[in-house]
């Protein structure tokens, strides 16, 4: 279960590489797909900032969302290699929360998606469906 969780993780990182590459990316997206798909739109967005618009100053800059998702990502790969599964499942679900959240603002705010964010949202919640299961595998185990 280890190494699944490691191999999810290690996607979702690399999605989130491409999620912050698009973040800085000038000029028309790669996958600007339609009018309901485009990651530039998404990534340009002032929610694609921490902490989001009404918590900053309207000039103020913040933390590229996909930094945190890179961070906790290697959070995620760190944990689960030394087999702290109550902290990957606790990561996990704060990550899950977070991608209902943006997946909120995507469907409701923005009205546009992003696959590098859906993409995201799936590996995380198999990854948290994957860290349920290890830690009720360790529990069994002990």
């Amino acid at each position: 279960m280890r190494n699944l969780i490691v191999i999810l993780a290690l996607a979702g990182l690399i999605v989130s590489c491409f999620a912050l590459r698009e973040h800085y990316r000038e000029g028309l997206a790669p996958c600007d797909i339609n009018s309901t798909w485009d990651c530039g739109v998404v990534n340009h967005s002032p929610f694609a900032e921490f902490p989001p618009p009404p918590f900053r100053q309207p000039d103020a800059k913040g933390i590229p969302i996909a930094v945190i998702g890179i961070l906790g990502y290697a959070a995620i790969v760190l944990c689960a290699f030394f087999k702290r599964w109550w902290l990957v499942l606790l990561l996990t679900t704060g990550a899950v929360g977070f991608s209902i959240y943006l997946t909120y603002i995507e469907a409701r705010v923005l009205e546009v998606y992003c696959i590098w964010c859906v993409t995201s949202a799936g590996i995380v919640a198999v990854t948290e469906i994957a860290s349920i299961a290890a830690l009720f595998l360790n529990r069994k185990r002990a």
